[in-house]
C-alpha cells in the first residue's frame, strides 16, 4: 500500500503540469486579455480611455511578453505560492478568494454531511424493504430530486419564504456581517442561513445516491454467500452489515473524487441565484472579464483536488473492499 501510495504521489506531478499548461491555454483562448475587455466596458459607458495607461498596464502585467514566458512566470508563481494578481479586484488572489474559499469549504462540507446523512439510511430501508409501501414512497420522492433542478428549487424556497415570511433567505449571512470581522455573532448568522443552500445543493446529489445505493445493496443481499449467511440462521442485522452493506458503499467513498472539487466551484448557479458569496460566481466573473490568474488559480485548485480526491478514494476504496487489487490483476 506504502508503494501504490508514492507511486501514484509521483504520477501526480506530471498530471498537475499537463493539467497547469491546458488550463492556462484555456483562460488565454479567448481574443485579447483583461484590459481588452477593460477597454470595451469603458467605451460602452462613454468614458475616455487613456492608450498611454493601458500601454502601460499591458507591459506591467506582462500581457506584451510571450505564451511561453507568461506561462512559465505564472507556474513559477504557483509553485511559490503566489497566485498571481487579480486585475478587476486589483488585490493579490490569495487576498481576493481567502474568506470565499472557506465559505464554500463550509456549504460543500455541510452538504456532503447532508447527502450521507440521509442517502444512507433511506438507501438501505429502500433496498431491505423492496416493493414495499416506503419503498415506492422514498423512490417517488427521489425521482422528484432527481428531476428537479437545483436552480429552480431555489426560486421556490425565495419564493415561498417572502410569501409566507415576508423574509429573503438569499445569502449566508445577515447584511450587517457581510463586511464586519468574524464574530460569534457571525457564525451564528452563517449557521442560520446555512440550512437553505445545504439543503438546494444536496437534494439532487441525495436522490442519485439513494439510487446507486438500494442498486449496489440489492444486487449483493442477491449473491449467494447471503443466501447461504441467511440460511445457517445468522441473525438479519449481522447479515446485512457484514458485507452486503461494506461492498454497497463503493459509491459513497468513489464520489470522494467529486466531492472535493465543489469546495471550490460549489454550484455555481444556486449560488448565484441565492446571492451567495462563494467562489462559484467569483470564477464566473473571473472567466467573463478574463482575469485570467483569478481564473487560472480556481481551474489549478480543482484539479488539484480532482487529483487528490480520486487518490483517497482509490486508497479507501481498496482498503473496504477487498475484491479491489491494486496491481490491476485476478487473484489467485
Amino acid at each position: 500500500m506504502v508503494r501504490y501510495t508514492v507511486q501514484r504521489l509521483i504520477i501526480m506531478i506530471p498530471n498537475l503540469l499537463v493539467i497547469s499548461l491546458l488550463t492556462f491555454i484555456i483562460i488565454q483562448l479567448p481574443p485579447g486579455d483583461y484590459l481588452t475587455t477593460y477597454v470595451l466596458e469603458l467605451q460602452a459607458q462613454g468614458e475616455h480611455v487613456n492608450q498611454e495607461r493601458i500601454d502601460y498596464l499591458r507591459e506591467e502585467f506582462g500581457f506584451d511578453r510571450p505564451f511561453h514566458e507568461q506561462y512559465l512566470s505564472w507556474l513559477a508563481g504557483l509553485l511559490q505560492g503566489d497566485f498571481g494578481h487579480s486585475f478587476e479586484y486589483d488585490l493579490p488572489v490569495s487576498e481576493v478568494i481567502g474568506d470565499r474559499v472557506f465559505l464554500s469549504f463550509v456549504v460543500s462540507f455541510s452538504t456532503i454531511l447532508f447527502t450521507w446523512i440521509v442517502s444512507f439510511p433511506i438507501g438501505v430501508y429502500s433496498a431491505t424493504h423492496q416493493y414495499s409501501a416506503g419503498d415506492h414512497s422514498l423512490t417517488f420522492l427521489g425521482f422528484i430530486g432527481l428531476a428537479t433542478p437545483n436552480f429552480l428549487l431555489a426560486l421556490i424556497l425565495l419564493y415561498l419564504s417572502n410569501l409566507a415570511f415576508g423574509t429573503s433567505i438569499g445569502g449566508l449571512m445577515d447584511p450587517r456581517y457581510v463586511e464586519a470581522p468574524w464574530s460569534w455573532a457571525k457564525v451564528n448568522s452563517v449557521l442560520a442561513h446555512l440550512w437553505v443552500p445545504v439543503i438546494v445543493i444536496g437534494t439532487s446529489n441525495t436522490a442519485s445516491m439513494i439510487r446507486r445505493l438500494r442498486a449496489n445493496l440489492l444486487d449483493e443481499l442477491g449473491k449467494q454467500y447471503v443466501v447461504t449467511a441467511q440460511s445457517k440462521g445468522l441473525h438479519p442485522l449481522k447479515v446485512l452489515v457484514k458485507y452486503p452493506l461494506r461492498m454497497a458503499l463503493n459509491p459513497f467513498i468513489a464520489d470522494i473524487g467529486t466531492l472535493l472539487p465543489q469546495v471550490i466551484s460549489g454550484s455555481a448557479i444556486v449560488s448565484v441565484v441565492l446571492s451567495l458569496p462563494t467562489t462559484g460566481p467569483m470564477l464566473l466573473r473571473a472567466l467573463q472579464s478574463q482575469d485570467m490568474y483569478l481564473a487560472g488559480s480556481f481551474l489549478m485548485f480543482l484539479a488539484l483536488l480532482t487529483v487528490l480526491g480520486v487518490l483517497l478514494s482509490d486508497l479507501a476504496l481498496a482498503a473496504l473492499d477487498p475484491r479491489i487489487r491494486l496491481a490491476g490483476g485476478v487473484a489467485r
